[in-house]
């Protein structure tokens, strides 16, 4: 059934009031019936979320945005709200209480009453690192329980764990020494203790590592869940491969703002937000790009006079400013995705840049040449031809350099260098290639000597 025919069967149902809701439920997949529930009115929002089961209502929400979830629960009673929330993923449940007014979130905390510490306890940790991110319900046995035990307990757990695809060997002191994946617990021999089949060889990662470090390793190892731990080595939850591909999923989509300068739209609904919310967030970098405009204009007022003497000049403006566009452009992409993904680390940047400024300078020379000899030939001017090739081979070179160097320095001080990759970028290589074409032109350039 196409997702259009049902909602509006829902929407039937809703007005019918028909309970009979969970064959309808099983047919469709909860990501699907999210995306229906997104498009019914607030109205029919509350009365539909009364049609379900708390265990119902829980897997849809799960698979709601962050926005969407907390306009639904503003919706629901308190207690509805908290009983639906001790039905979800301790990470999820944990992630819409910080999404929720403080003194909601406080008072919801209340009402779950037995699950409020371990909820307290996942929201103290940032929500960009591994705490924030981690899951508590995973599956953790003693070292010396044996595989039938293992196995007869894990029927008994299973379906209150995030993921049963691996079994953590741990402690007395809840420290991991191992783990075991499904299929290995099941082909070990009865009596076999946990501890001389385990795999000590663990990926592990620390309570307050970054979520994009979490994410490389899990794609490094191509692990299904990692585990979290303390300073000392013990177990505090897991963080699941579906919570990687969010995370991947959010920082693509924060770059891909920055880069763009509207970085603050990463937290806003940009279907229901007003204009005026939307213009407030995009319009700041959208001046400081304007005023960097009217600065490289004011370049080439200066050289008005250059202009007005050697008309030709202004042809190969924007052939300059559009290769420098590009090449900036290229450099600073290929940097700051290397570094978001870890290919080049943090010893490696300065000696990259390095490689970085040989590699503008051939890319220079050969556009240089290239547009030195078109320019002599279309304007039959030798010298303007050399003037235009030495400013091309100059501002490819620099425009390498400032694409590297500005999110380098960025990265240094400990901010995200896709920052650095839009307009920041482009304002300065704009006025740098300028600066380089004119320069070129009135030392060189027998018309423009004196001026």
């Amino acid at each position: 059934m196409s997702i259009q025919k049902s909602l509006q069967k829902i929407i039937k149902m809703i007005k019918e009031r028909d309970t009979n809701l969970e064959e309808f439920f099983q047919n469709l997949h909860p990501s699907d019936f999210a995306e229906i529930v997104d498009d019914l009115t607030d109205e029919q929002k509350a009365e539909l979320f009364d049609l379900l089961s708390d265990e119902e209502a829980a897997m849809v929400i799960q698979e709601m945005e962050e926005l969407d979830q907390v306009v639904l629960f503003q919706l629901l009673t308190k207690k509805r709200a908290s009983a639906i929330l001790k039905e979800m993923a301790s990470d999820d449940a944990a992630d819409l209480l910080s999404e929720l007014p403080e003194n909601e979130a406080r008072e919801l905390l209340t009402l779950i009453d037995e699950d409020a510490e371990e909820l307290r306890g996942l929201m103290k940790y940032p929500e960009d690192t591994a705490g924030g991110i981690m899951t508590t319900e995973y599956i953790a046995f003693p070292e010396n329980m044996t595989v039938e035990e293992a196995i007869r307990r894990l029927r008994e757990i299973a379906p209150e764990a995030e993921t049963v695809y691996y079994v953590y060997v741990v402690t007395e002191e809840m420290q991991v020494s191992g783990v075991l994946s499904l299929r290995e617990l099941i082909a070990s021999a009865d009596g076999t203790k946990l501890a001389e089949i385990m795999r000590k060889s663990l990926i592990s990662v620390p309570v307050d590592m970054d979520q994009e470090e979490v994410a490389r390793l899990v794609s490094k190892y191509d692990l299904l869940a990692v585990p979290v731990v303390d300073e000392r080595q013990r177990l505090l939850g897991i963080v699941t491969v579906d919570d990687i591909l969010d995370v991947l999923e959010e920082e693509a989509t924060e770059d891909m703002y920055r880069r763009v300068g509207a970085a603050e739209l990463e937290s806003v609904d940009l279907v229901s937000a007003s204009v005026p919310s939307i213009l407030g967030r995009r319009l700041p970098w959208l001046i400081i790009t304007l005023i960097g405009g009217l600065f490289v204009g004011s370049v080439i007022a200066v050289f008005e006079e250059a202009l007005e003497a050697v008309a030709a000049l202004v042809f190969f403006i924007p052939v300059i400013m559009d290769m420098g566009g590009n090449v900036a452009t290229q450099s600073s992409t290929v940097f700051v995705r290397g570094v978001a993904t870890g290919e080049i680390s943090v010893e490696e940047r300065w000696g990259y840049f390095m490689r970085e400024i040989r590699i503008g300078v051939l890319m220079g020379v050969i556009c240089g040449s290239t547009v030195a000899v078109a320019a002599s030939f279309w304007q039959g001017d030798p010298m303007l031809g050399l003037v235009v090739g030495i400013a091309m081979s100059g501002t490819v070179t620099v425009a390498a350099i400032i694409g590297t160097l500005i999110p380098l320095v960025f990265s240094q001080f400990g901010i995200d260098p896709a920052y650095a990759s839009g307009p920041l970028v482009t304002t300065i290589k704009d006025a740098t290639g300028l600066l380089i074409y004119f320069s070129i032109a009135i030392r060189l350039l027998p018309e423009l000597v004196n001026l």
